[in-house]
């Protein structure tokens, strides 16, 4: 009686931790590093971050391309899942920084017009089953992207118009 108490009981903490599901790590430990080398300077994080989606964008692309196998379809599914991911960490930070008043506007015009491409690109995915969900929740999370960037766009051009002797700045420093 004991042993089968003791086997349920613990049924309960691993039943639950078994369920859980596993975060993807969008950057590999090279970019993360590169981040990490730019943690002081806002806009070049943000232009790394366009760079490093438009390379995973690069990669769905060539993807869509190949025959279709169980194989493509299981690596264009976990693409699609790193690309969201990734999207959502530029997002992150994106509303950090823009809380910071960080002056973005040339990383951001770049930023838009990467996210017009990654948008294309997800658009010309032909209908598959296998990866169905994570498409959507990476068209979800580039919309979303949007339109952040184009509310940060609007209220960073009012800001420094307001502000004209904080352009340049890497965040917000009170006079």
């Amino acid at each position: 009686m004991r042993t089968l108490t003791a086997v349920l009981f613990s049924l309960l903490f691993v039943v639950p931790l078994a369920a859980q599901k596993e975060k993807p790590e969008p950057l590999t430990e090279a970019e993360q590093d590169q981040i990490a080398d730019q943690g002081d300077n806002p806009v070049a994080r943000v232009e790394l971050y366009v760079k490093f989606i438009d390379d995973r964008s690069d990669t769905i692309k060539g993807l869509t391309v190949r025959a279709h196998t169980a194989a493509r379809t299981e690596r264009l599914s976990g693409e699609l899942l790193n690309f969201a991911a990734l999207i959502d960490e530029l997002d992150d930070n994106l509303d950090l920084y823009s809380g910071r008043k960080a002056d973005l506007r040339r990383s951001l015009k770049k930023l838009n017009e990467g996210i017009a491409n990654w948008q294309a690109v997800l658009h010309a995915l032909p209908s598959e089953p296998g990866f169905e969900l994570p498409l959507k929740e990476a068209l979800d999370s580039i919309g979303d992207l949007s339109d952040s960037a184009k509310q940060i766009t609007a209220d960073q051009e009012a800001y420094f118009k307001a502000h004209p002797d904080e352009k340049g700045q890497d965040r917000y420093e009170p006079k």
